[in-house]
């Protein structure tokens, strides 16, 4: 017997998936005060460590959200790769240079953590089923484990992964290639296995890193395998199989504690908006996970998403901002997507990619290409196209750098002035700083003004004002900022929106 549906219920955005995406988007959207329902399929938090390392760019964020020090330490290594070929991202331009090793499980859990905090309850065993647009709402209809309940939201956001159901239901194409190559990836305890990075032997490709708990992160790829990928995990003694024909080592007495295969197959999402439904991270983009790019990457689409999606639920928009998120981080993905199968030629290919290899191990050689690769795996070369005025200046579209700047109050680091999450005028004009104060006048209500002055040697020097969305990007850096506070602020002279944190918030 079918059992009914009960009563439309109501929110602002639902959000499918309650991945670290999901659950970034959450808390963004929460810091505005926006009704957030989190539909989540998996009954429980899976607690396998997947992605393992966030770059630079996402400490800066987290550290902005006021998210960093939910984390506590972590380590930080400053030798990342390109195609299996050591690479330095230690000198990146960043107080967060290197890569720092965070299991998936603990940056969901973090994530979770502050969402409950902020009032969210996470639905776990919901599932999207339908979604059907009915003027002003989306109603969807999501299958729980007391039956199937109908909600109507404002926005539906697909953070639900590669297989996205939201994608599907919103009718986005996914285009892209399958995958030529296939890699094994697993947790295993109990085993005693020389470390090993990259290492390529005349049957494959090996990796091997211990963790301070024991457990050894083991991944193993064939030249001469069929590429296939399953969608199940496969069973262990495939992998002790493979790792014997690569290694010559058993690790069959081992404990598998998460097994995984992937491929080098990678889809771009023709685009990341159908009207009222949206997707971010896996829903929009997949690769090949090389150089941990997937799950930092998704959580930039969040943080992009985030404001723009409060601004525009909370009236604050002007129209074509919902839009900038699709045309802002397809770029990124696309970018990300040709880079990953560069370096997946490079690390998976036979014999045959060697000439290519000694190549760019040359070219890796010289600062200027290695810090260009190095800033892009950092995740702090984006630069969006912001049509600021200002011309081209170099800062315009980037991320703000994180800086100490003096204020009235002391010394501030960027970071902290991002933090209440509104846009923010750096006011550097000093005595003259008429011409700024009245521009912004007409939104002092919504965004921050803060008079500040620089240090010597700082990227905003000679500036005499700079406009932060709260995304922490430039979109301004002239003394008469208003043309972009209409464009990314919205109208002037209206109530400011409070958020439950008690800032305001447009």
């Amino acid at each position: 017997m079918t059992r009914p549906v009960v009563p439309v219920r109501s929110c602002e955005v639902l959000i499918a998936g309650a991945g670290p995406v999901g659950l970034m988007l959450t808390v963004q959207l929460r810091r505005y005060g926006v009704r957030v329902v989190l539909a989540e399929q998996l009954d429980e938090p899976t607690g396998e460590s997947r992605a393992s390392q966030l770059n630079a760019r996402t400490m800066e964020i987290l550290d902005e959200c006021g998210l960093l020090a939910d984390f506590g330490p972590a380590p930080c290594e400053r030798i990342g790769h390109f195609g299996g070929l050591p690479l330095d991202v230690g000198g990146v331009d960043s107080p967060y240079a290197g890569l720092w090793k965070v299991p998936q499980f603990r940056t969901e859990s973090v994530l979770a953590r502050r969402a409950v905090r902020a009032g969210v309850r996470i639905r776990r065993g919901h599932r999207v089923r339908a979604a059907v647009p009915e003027g002003d709402r989306v109603v969807v209809t999501v299958d729980g484990p007391s039956g199937p309940v109908r909600l109507r939201c404002r926005y539906l956001v697909g953070c639900d992964g590669g297989r996205s159901t939201v994608r599907e239901l919103a009718g986005i194409a996914f285009p892209g290639t399958d995958a030529d190559r296939r890699l094994y990836r697993a947790d295993v305890a109990g085993i005693d296995v020389p470390n090993r990075r990259f290492e390529r032997t005349s049957a494959g490709l090996a990796v091997a890193a211990r963790r301070p708990d024991g457990v050894t992160r083991v991944m193993v790829h064939e030249f001469s395998r069929p590429a296939g990928v399953p969608d199940e995990p496969p069973p262990f003694a495939e992998v002790v199989a493979a790792w014997r024909r690569v290694t010559g080592e058993d690790i069959a007495a081992g404990t598998p504690l998460w097994l995984d295969s992937f491929g080098d197959g990678s889809r771009l999402a023709d685009r990341y908006r159908a009207g009222r439904m949206l997707i971010a991270g896996d829903a929009a983009h997949v690769h090949m996970p090389i150089g941990g790019h997937a799950l930092n990457v998704g959580l930039h689409d969040a943080v992009n998403l985030g404001w723009k999606l409060a601004a525009v639920v909370r009236g604050r928009a002007v129209p074509g901002l919902l839009d900038s998120y699709g045309t802002e981080r397809r770029p990124v993905a696309a970018r990300v997507i040709a880079d990953v199968d560069a370096q997946a030629l490079l690390q998976l290919g036979g014999p045959e990619v060697e000439p290519a290899r000694e190549l760019v191990r040359e070219l890796l050689d010289l600062p200027g290409v290695s810090a260009r690769i190095a800033d892009a795996l950092s995740g702090v070369d984006v630069r969006y196209d912001v049509g600021a005025d200002g011309g081209e200046h170099p800062l315009l579209g980037r991320r703000l750098p994180h800086e100490v700047l003096d204020t009235a109050a002391g010394p501030v680091p960027v970071a902290g002035l991002l933090r209440d999450g509104d846009p923010l005028l750096i006011d550097l004009s000093g005595p003259a700083s008429g011409s700024v104060e009245r521009d912004w006048a007409p939104w002092a209500g919504y965004v921050r003004r803060v008079p500040a002055a620089v240090r010597p040697g700082s990227a905003l020097a000679g500036l005499p004002a700079v406009l932060v969305r709260p995304d922490g990007h430039v979109v301004a850096v002239s003394g008469a900022p208003r043309t972009a506070l209409e464009r990314w602020c919205g109208p002037p002279a209206q109530h400011p929106l409070v958020s439950i944190n008690g800032g305001s918030h447009g």
